[in-house]
């Protein structure tokens, strides 16, 4: 095959490709950025619990309505805001730390999720909110995903200077009081809005790994936060892009190759990055650095 039919015929010629391709480069432009915000808070763990917190409000509509992914949105955003606030309210009332009360609401949600799409659904309806279905977006489905990575990048300009005080020194932004507060709730909303955006195209399980790969690797190559911004969106971009591409040539599910293209990002990046690669401390550089 020449390059033409490796790199762009796949997308010339089927619709359904273009669209998973647009859909997979607008879920990049908001989910790399917050992805990275949340490996820079040290909350990389709370993303892939709230990623599983969206699934009972998925699965109840689709209960209620079918294979609607506009009903099954809502759902999961409902889902997943009324898991942000419950566990707000469980670490501001007990002695539980976020990290502790996300990871309760995230056993119990996913559990549930699980239970309700498996007595009144399919193993394949199940299959299908848990894995995602990156080549049925359609025309609806890339407004929602165009609209939350809109809304995404304009509040992070908003929210830029708070969520940077709070990734460096989150003490100075606590001493802030209620605008603090209202940062850190914006940013978990944000979240949220993001994982719902995609689910529609990986499903609950694989959501998040296209927020925080990208983020991941990024950060074993730059030192100063627009770099890292760049790098991070630039590995998504390249992911979702050669994802799909490995997907319809190798005759393989879709949202799976997005997710390992960017774990072999990571990888590389783990093994040659220059601020923490693992050949570069063998070497001593960073040791002659410092």
């Amino acid at each position: 095959m020449n390059p033409y039919e490796i790199f762009w015929q796949p997308f010339a010629e089927f619709a359904f490709m273009r669209h998973a391709l647009i859909g997979c480069l607008t879920l990049a432009l908001g989910c790399a950025p917050i992805g990275l915000f949340l490996v820079l808070r040290r909350m990389s763990l709370v993303g892939d619990a709230m990623s599983h917190a969206i699934l009972p409000g998925a699965a109840i509509a689709f209960i209620l309505y079918g294979l609607s992914l506009t009903a099954m949105s809502i759902g999961g955003l409902i889902a997943g805001l009324v898991v942000v606030l419950a566990a707000g309210l469980v670490t501001r009332t007990t002695q539980l730390k976020e990290d502790a009360s996300f990871a309760a609401f995230y056993l119990v949600s996913l559990a549930s999720g699980v239970l309700l799409v498996s007595k009144w659904g399919s193993n394949v309806d199940l299959m299908h909110i848990l894995f995602g279905t990156v080549l049925a977006v359609d025309a609806a489905a890339l407004t929602f995903l165009a609209s939350v990575a809109t809304i995404t990048v304009v509040a992070l300009a908003i929210l830029y200077r708070a969520l940077v005080v709070e990734s460096f020194d989150p003490e100075f932004l606590q001493s802030m009081g209620g605008r603090g507060a209202w940062a850190h709730f914006a940013f978990l909303i944000l979240v949220v809005l993001n994982l719902v955006a995609g689910f529609q195209a990986l499903g609950t399980l694989m959501a998040v790994g296209l927020m925080m790969l990208p983020a991941a690797s990024a950060r074993l190559w730059a030192r100063e936060l627009p770099a890292m911004l760049a790098i991070a969106l630039v590995i998504a971009l390249v992911a979702g892009y050669a994802g799909l591409l490995i997907s319809y040539h190798g005759d393989l599910p879709s949202g799976p190759s997005i997710i390992l293209t960017a774990g072999m990002a990571y990888f590389i990046s783990l093994a040659f990055g220059t601020r923490g690669g693992l050949i570069r401390r063998w070497l001593g550089h960073e040791h002659l650095e410092a």
